[in-house]
């Protein structure tokens, strides 16, 4: 039978337009003389025979209604797209068809006919067109799209027959995205129960279920259960060949149902093997609750991110220094648009600058005019290899950008000033990690050497990568894979510390609120992760598989292109090695030595010296010896550098051949 619907329905969508707009007039006239026949039946409780007056009655519905639906578009519609907005229409024509066709019966007031027909035959009529309409659809569109796109769609497993599962299935069914084989639940007094028509198996048969019921996508609804909970999930279904997808956050999910809109890809961060720590609100209001706030770098990863964690803490001012237009335009939309969402204070003033930290004037300017109570300082230079290219921009900006900012603050009282530092300070091995841990001298010794007169808490927080942030491996490798491969990879033993993006903000704000001044922070990591496991994960994730050795056949391969100048193998995050503990389990105060600043005062000088006279060697070498760890790993390559270099020994060469020529003349 519905193999004969299915016939039906598609022969009727192939019907040329005119054809179609016939038969929904034939059928409207059809209606009108039905509706007139159940009319006369509810008035007289009795059935009349259309002849005489009756017929008369007939002519005269058919010929208002038609033209009148016309005139409406009732015509022009197309049924297997009608909806709220077609029933609309059908209500106004019906209302109009009525008011004529019950004046002319009350008018003339023909025998035999009672006047109550002119109202009880439109409103019949109305529910006849109305159901006609939505019918057709259901004929034309669901049934006929149901079928002919169930057979083609992927199918999917969904791993949680809890709550969350039941309701995306119930999505899932009326979406027409996917086709459900079934669920897995790690419950076993629920294996072999049959929910919503689905079987719910265990985990243990993936291997067999998977290619039984060609299964390609494997749907996470587990929205409240712990990291590593997922991390030992995901291994069992790593070893499969499917796309794994997964619902949001039980945080996200508080209310309403789940929905099909409710799945996202899942994301590297998903495997991170340890949960995170919910935030100290007493931490997270101290220096940013009904404060003035200012953000250098405000449009950066971190810079953004702290922005978006500050407007949720009701400050009373938040000020976004940022150079680049674009990107101070995108976070200040982004940041009224979450004022709007989450009904934040509308008194909340987001205040977009424009400028630079290497600006000395501009940042004075703003620091007197707005007297922000904490500074979070983010404006910096932080890939490695762009930095080691620009070796001065890179001492400019992330040195002196810092020292300026922090010099300015402690002139003006402001409270509290947060640097972002990074994993690369530790030990360096390249130009930015060098300049990372000099502004950390650089705020150590300024703190230390006013520390009886300064009432600004000069404090840095350093921690390692963040997920998805601007320069990250993760969109890279993703984009490889969409590519086709192979994912590139420095070098094979590449380890990283990872955090994400939200989480590294939060404990930056919540560790800049502990400090006396001067401090160093350090951000609990985790374990350390093996880039090469990342790239197989993701690779993974995507429903490949890896092309290796071992499978010939598989996806997507990792080539191995070798270290970058200034790259390190294994990133650190202390010096030392015993860090004192915090209020905050996942915050470490770093004890660190420092440089006094009457000497460090003169290291700078002579710094800055070396960079106006465009000296890149020396300054290179310097930054040695001021960073007393700093160990270059290679060569100068920064872009002027290598331009004169080659200049000159092409200069040289050409004066060489000059001088053999003048000889060969002479002889």
């Amino acid at each position: 039978m519905q193999n004969i619907i299915l016939k039906i329905s598609s022969t009727l969508l192939t019907l040329p337009r005119y054809v179609k707009r016939l038969a929904a007039v034939i059928c409207d006239i059809l209606l009108c003389v039905i509706a007139l026949w159940l009319a006369y039946y509810l008035r007289l409780d009795e059935f009349m025979s259309l002849r005489g007056n009756t017929f008369l009655v007939t002519i005269i519905t058919i010929t208002i209604a038609i033209p009148v639906f016309w005139l409406f578009g009732l015509y022009q519609t197309m049924f297997r797209y009608s909806g709220k907005s077609s029933i609309v229409t059908i209500s106004f024509a019906i209302f109009t068809y009525g008011l004529l066709f019950f004046s002319i019966i009350s008018i003339y007031g023909i025998s035999g006919i009672p006047r109550s027909i002119g109202i009880i035959q439109p409103l019949v009529l109305f529910f006849a067109i109305t159901l006609s309409r939505l019918g057709v659809r259901f004929l034309l569109s669901e049934i006929y799209q149901s079928k002919e796109t169930f057979t083609s769609l992927p199918n999917a497993l969904v791993y949680g027959a809890g709550s969350a599962g039941r309701q995306l299935v119930s999505s899932l069914d009326n979406n027409y995205e996917m086709r459900v084989a079934g669920f897995i639940d790690d419950n076993e007094l629920l294996h072999g129960q049959i929910v919503q028509g689905k079987t719910i198996f265990s985990p243990a048969y993936l291997s067999q279920i998977i290619p039984l019921k060609e299964v390609t996508h494997i749907l996470l609804a587990l929205p409240s259960i712990s990291r590593s909970k997922r991390t030992e999930i995901l291994k069992k279904i790593n070893k499969h060949k499917v796309i794994v997808r997964t619902l949001p956050s039980v945080i996200d999910l508080v209310e309403g149902k789940v929905t099909t809109s409710d799945i996202r890809d899942l994301e590297v961060e998903d495997l991170l093997d340890r949960d995170t720590i919910l935030p100290n609100q007493k931490l997270l209001d101290k220096n940013v609750n009904s404060k003035v706030v200012l953000v250098t770098g405000a449009g950066g990863s971190i810079g953004s991110e702290l922005c978006r964690q500050i407007i949720k803490l009701n400050p009373q001012k938040i000020l976004l220094l940022e150079l680049s237009e674009f990107a101070l335009y995108q976070i200040r939309a982004e940041l009224e648009e979450i004022k709007f969402k989450l009904k934040i204070n509308d008194q909340i003033k987001i205040v977009p600058l424009m400028g630079s930290a290497q600006d000395e004037l501009r940042i004075e300017e703003i620091i007197k005019t707005f007297k922000p109570n904490t500074i979070y300082h983010a404006a910096a230079y932080k890939h490695v290899s762009i930095v080691e290219e620009n070796i001065f921009e890179g001492i400019k900006n992330n040195v002196f950008g810092t020292l300026n900012t922090a010099k300015i603050a402690i002139a003006n009282n402001v409270s509290d000033y947060v640097l972002i530092s990074s994993d690369k300070a530790v030990r360096p091995t390249n130009i930015m990690g060098a300049t990372k841990r000099l502004a950390e001298l650089c705020l150590q010794a300024l703190f230390d050497d006013s520390s009886k007169m300064n009432k600004t808490k000069l404090c840095m927080v350093r921690f390692g990568n963040v997920l998805d942030s601007s320069g990250s491996v993760i969109p890279k490798f993703k984009k490889q894979i969409r590519d086709g491969g192979p994912i590139t990879l420095t070098h094979e033993e590449v380890t990283r510390y990872f955090m994400t993006i939200p989480e590294a903000a939060q404990l930056v704000i919540q560790a800049g609120a502990m400090a006396y001044g001067g401090d160093v922070f350090v951000l609990d990591m985790g374990e350390p992760v093996k880039i090469k496991d990342l790239a197989k994960k993701i690779i993974l994730l995507s429903g490949l598989s890896l092309k290796d050795k071992n499978n010939p056949d598989g996806d997507v391969k990792i080539d191995i292109i070798g270290l970058r100048p200034g790259e390190k193998l294994y990133e650190e995050l202390l010096l030392g090695d015993d860090p004192k503990e915090t209020e905050h389990p996942k915050i470490k105060r770093a004890e660190d030595p420092l440089i006094p600043w009457s000497q460090l005062e003169h290291h700078l000088k002579k710094l800055k010296g070396l960079i106006q006279d465009g000296k890149i060697k020396e300054t290179s070498d310097f930054l040695q010896k001021i960073v007393k760890d700093y160990k270059s790993n290679g060569e100068i390559v920064d872009q002027i550098f290598k331009e004169k270099k080659n200049f000159n020994l092409s200069q040289s060469l050409e004066n060489t051949s000059f001088k053999n020529l003048d000889n060969i003349r002479k002889r």
